[in-house]
């Protein structure tokens, strides 16, 4: 019998046969899922505070999928047994934010919903896509490459807010490189359906900090789907420099001097610095790194600028690089 997921421990004991559930009870499954024992572990490809991700192999097809094991949320309320039930909510708002993205090229697809019949575990199971982007930042990218690149991710982030949702941890470890060069937006657990304006998320931090939009750093929790686009110019500029834009920052306060130093009077700094870059580029740059949210560019609006006129160079040798930082990363 194939392996599967269990929830603890993890990940090595992530997986286990079918047959060493023997003699426990099994739970009535109150939502229509898969069977994670559909799956067999082939490694692990990352482990966070939120929960784990393995390469696996479907039993039926024997296509390599990567499952998304989402830790039991802190507060969850315990069973009987006094095991910690999984955080549904979590699953549920992720998936639905995949799923609103079905089909779109530029966003990691989802397969389905999985679950442990024995542990009541629940997972969901998405397309193996490769390592990524953060990875494979060896070396600056010419302009040819990262428009490219930025073609890609503002596509996908233009569905994202199209279908209503805010991705709000965009950076290059949440980015995944394919065959060719095909990228991918992916970790969408942070995502959440976009709210009124004016109305405020519940979280009090969102976002890594080197990729986190002024009016996050100003403590404000009233946004919008700007915040994404000013983490895709973070990641642009990365992709250009080979280096984060705010690398060395340890603090919001910290995050919010540099800002401000390179962002926060008409972009003068940020244009000094990448010299190089030509004058459409640098257009569509400092859109993106507008310092006030209501000014920055929109997915739509920078696919239209004139840089995206010009030819694209090809991504085909983004997969053979040598690795600079671990494999992938979903948290």
């Amino acid at each position: 019998m194939a392996a599967v997921i269990r929830k603890r421990p993890a990940p090595d004991g992530l997986f286990c046969p079918a047959a060493g559930a023997g003699g426990r009870e099994k739970k009535r499954p109150r939502y229509q899922f898969g069977s994670i024992y559909n799956y067999e572990k082939l490694e692990v490809l990352g482990e966070g505070t939120y929960g784990v991700v393995v390469k696996a192999r479907d039993l039926r097809t024997g296509e390599a999928v990567a499952i998304k094991w989402i830790r039991p949320a802190v507060a969850s309320a315990r069973g009987v047994d006094g095991a910690v039930a999984p955080d549904l909510r979590a699953v549920f708002r992720e998936a639905g934010c995949l799923s609103a993205c079905r089909g779109h090229p530029s966003i990691v697809q989802m397969r389905e919903v999985a679950a442990d019949e024995v542990t009541g575990d629940v997972f969901i199971v998405m397309e193996f896509v490769g390592p990524s982007l953060e990875s494979r930042l060896t070396r600056r990218f010419s302009e040819g490459e990262t428009r490219a690149i930025m073609r890609q991710l503002l596509r996908g982030a233009e569905e994202l807010h199209g279908a209503g949702i805010i991705h709000r941890d965009i950076k290059p470890d949440n980015i995944l490189v394919g065959p060719g060069g095909a990228l991918k937006i992916c970790d969408l657990g942070m995502a959440v359906p976009a709210r009124p304006a004016g109305e405020p998320y519940p979280e009090e931090t969102v976002g890594a900090l080197w990729y986190r939009a002024p009016e996050l750093l100003m403590g404000f929790r009233s946004y919008g789907p700007a915040i994404d686009m000013w983490a895709l110019g973070c990641v642009m500029a990365e992709v250009l420099t080979g280096e984060p834009l705010f690398g060395g920052a340890e603090t919001s306060d910290d995050m919010y001097a540099k800002v401000l130093e390179l962002c926060g009077m008409d972009t003068p700094e940020l244009q000094t610095s990448l010299r190089e870059l030509s004058e459409a580029g640098q257009e569509v740059l400092c859109g993106l790194l507008s310092f006030k949210a209501e000014k920055r560019l929109t997915a739509a609006e920078a696919l239209s600028h004139r840089w995206f006129d010009e030819e694209d160079a090809p991504l085909s040798t983004l997969c053979s690089q040598p690795d600079r930082r671990g494999f992938i990363s979903f948290f």
